[in-house]
């Protein structure tokens, strides 16, 4: 498996991973994969791979053999460059020495509401694509059916957001669509609750009962979710918080939230009691303090 050798950096293999680096995607297939990691996450998902690009120290690294048997296996043009050619494919300041191209299908916004138990974490403004991506991260390991984007949102699928979600946008249905009210409308439709999340004047989120289907609204960074779009949503809940700190970062927010709800699917107590949230954290019993696994 020599692989094609690129030294150029005026070959058009660059213009096409800068197009893909400036997020200049048309037809919303194409995805930039940054990393042996995130190949390799594309590749088990099975995910297409048109091209993947190693540097000459990348590909003799003995760790990425099986990543390059892989590839090779599956149809993958493979290229060989040189270290200045890979500085101009990959997008970030200190590449890893690894550089694909892949593919997917869009999914739709029913495909992604439609999943049940539906948990559906819908991102509204959410601007910065490293939230974006972490934000996918943690609903997939708080077990979150599929995420929706909508609004001014991040693609979700750039580069940037790919790499926060450490190859859970490429498992997890993420849709990216630009209409809030047709994405609420979709969700109602099919029987969710829409509950909106605020920093302050809902209901505890531990008083939330999230244990049926939900589609949960979370705002994106600065001023959150609108007045209008609280007013329209089933209910609001807040994250109860120690003074001074007045908000999360969203996908701390969506960690948060997902977890909880995580909780009561699990074990199937639902929310302990009804009342608003004070914006105040809650006093931990010491039967709450006693350490149950992970970190302590």
């Amino acid at each position: 498996m020599p692989g094609t050798v690129v030294t150029s950096r005026h070959h058009p293999l660059v213009k096409r991973f800068r197009d893909l680096a400036r997020s200049r995607r048309p037809d919303q297939r194409t995805l930039l994969l940054e990393g042996a990691h995130l190949v390799g996450e594309a590749l088990g998902a099975r995910l297409p791979i048109a091209c993947a690009a190693f540097s000459e120290s990348a590909w003799s690294d003995a760790a990425n053999a099986d990543l390059v048997r892989r590839l090779a296996t599956s149809g993958t043009d493979l290229v060989r460059v040189s270290d200045a050619v890979l500085d101009a494919l990959s997008p970030v300041r200190s590449p890893s020495g690894v550089v694909a191209i892949g593919e997917r299908e869009p999914t739709s916004l029913e495909a992604a509401l439609e999943r049940a138990p539906q948990l559906v974490l819908i991102a509204v403004n959410l601007q910065d694509p490293g939230n974006a991506g972490a934000l996918v991260r943690a609903a997939e390991a708080a077990g979150a059916t599929s995420v929706v984007f909508c609004g001014t949102s991040a693609d979700p699928f750039g580069w940037k957001a790919l790499r926060g979600s450490m190859g859970s946008a490429l498992r997890l249905p993420v849709a990216a669509h630009g209409e809030l009210v047709r994405a609420v409308e979709t969700a109602r439709r099919l029987g969710l609750r829409i509950i909106a999340a605020a920093p302050r004047g809902g209901v505890s989120l531990y008083d939330t009962d999230l244990t049926g289907p939900v589609a949960i609204l979370l705002g994106g960074e600065g001023p959150g979710l609108a007045p209008g779009v609280l007013a329209q949503a089933d209910a609001v809940l807040s994250i109860p918080m120690r003074a001074p700190v007045e908000s999360l970062n969203v996908a701390v927010a969506a960690a948060v939230v997902g977890y909880e709800a995580f909780r009561q699917r699990t074990v199937r107590s639902g929310p302990r009691r009804g009342r608003r949230s004070t914006g105040a954290a809650e006093p931990v019993s010491p039967e709450r303090r006693r350490p149950t696994g992970g970190m302590r």
